[in-house]
């Protein structure tokens, strides 16, 4: 059927496009989706997930909730100035009530269980903090063999958003990203704040996304709060749409271009913490982290087509 995949996600606006991305694309075998704290508590990112997947027609997929807070420190606040009251601009309460029970395993239960079923490696694709991911790694080590890559939309090679050097979804669990990042060997691919906001759509984009059909016109609708903030990050009107950038890459493996390059994670308390280190020195001069490849690059609008024609229903 395509692409195995597995989201891990916190809706989130750009989660909430990131999930119909992958929902609404046939040659993605979408295996589940799990829920962690983020943007929103965890209750309310579960609820958005179960959801969206309803907005989409997709009740075939089933949904578990995982991490309500890191794995060592509480986080200290959460991004709801930015994506609104409920994660989706106060718009949650118009969606759909999701028909398929959440189920009755957590997050990590879930993603064992279809991994060890799956008959070839499946791509993780964790666009929310990794507390979910770390644990997974962390219980269960054989179940990496079943993992073909992880596609994971965080960290910032030279600024960030949560802090001036943190990007959000690294710094609301540090430990949990040094664990996944770091110390573990699964292939990873990090998409990077660097990238996502080079890939911004205006006011044109959206408009064409919400005069596309029904999907198109939720996730448009999910946009306001977040708007409001890009207004100012960007100075016009638009968004990034910082994690369907990470979903399409791992539907598509190339899309985005990568280079390889030494990365660690700052895990110690203090004014750095959260910050992911990508060392680009051409030869480095001692180990500073482990290889990972991060996206640096891709052909703009190509990208910025490939979403809007697959939300739209273009698959």
């Amino acid at each position: 059927m395509g692409t195995k995949l597995i989201i891990d996600t916190d809706p989130g606006v750009d989660d909430a496009f990131a999930i119909a991305l992958a929902a609404r694309s046939e040659d993605v075998d979408l295996l589940g989706v799990t829920t962690v704290f983020g943007n929103v508590p965890l209750a309310t990112t579960t609820s958005n997930a179960r959801r969206l997947l309803q907005l989409c027609d997709r009740p075939d997929v089933p949904v578990a909730a995982g991490a309500a807070r890191p794995l060592v420190y509480r986080e200290l606040h959460r991004a709801s100035t930015v994506h609104g009251s409920d994660g989706l601009s106060g718009r949650g309460g118009s969606l759909p009530e999701a028909t398929r029970p959440l189920e009755d395993s957590d997050a990590v239960s879930l993603m064992v269980s279809l991994l060890e079923a799956a008959d070839e490696p499946v791509t993780i694709a964790p666009i929310g903090p990794l507390t979910n991911i770390a644990a997974l790694l962390a219980a269960h080590p054989g179940v990496r063999s079943k993992i073909a890559r992880i596609v994971l939309m965080g960290g910032a090679i030279v600024r960030g958003n949560a802090t001036a050097v943190a990007e959000f979804n690294i710094w609301a669990d540090p430990d949990a990203a040094r664990r996944v990042i770091v110390e573990d060997d699964v292939p990873c691919v990090m998409v990077p704040l660097d990238l996502t906001h080079r890939c911004a759509v205006d006011g044109e984009w959206l408009a064409k996304l919400a005069a596309s059909g029904p999907v198109g016109q939720a996730l448009n609708g999910f946009t306001p709060d977040y708007l409001a903030h890009y207004r100012q990050v960007l100075g016009y009107e638009g968004i990034v749409m910082h994690d369907a950038v990470a979903v399409a890459e791992a539907i598509r493996p190339g899309l985005l271009r990568t280079e390889t390059h030494p990365v660690n994670v700052d895990s110690t308390p203090g004014p750095t913490r959260g910050m992911t280190i990508v060392d680009q020195r051409a030869v480095p001069k001692a180990p500073t982290g482990r290889l990972v490849e991060v996206a640096v690059d891709t052909e703009l609008d190509g990208l910025r087509e490939f979403v809007l024609s697959r939300l739209a229903g273009g698959r």
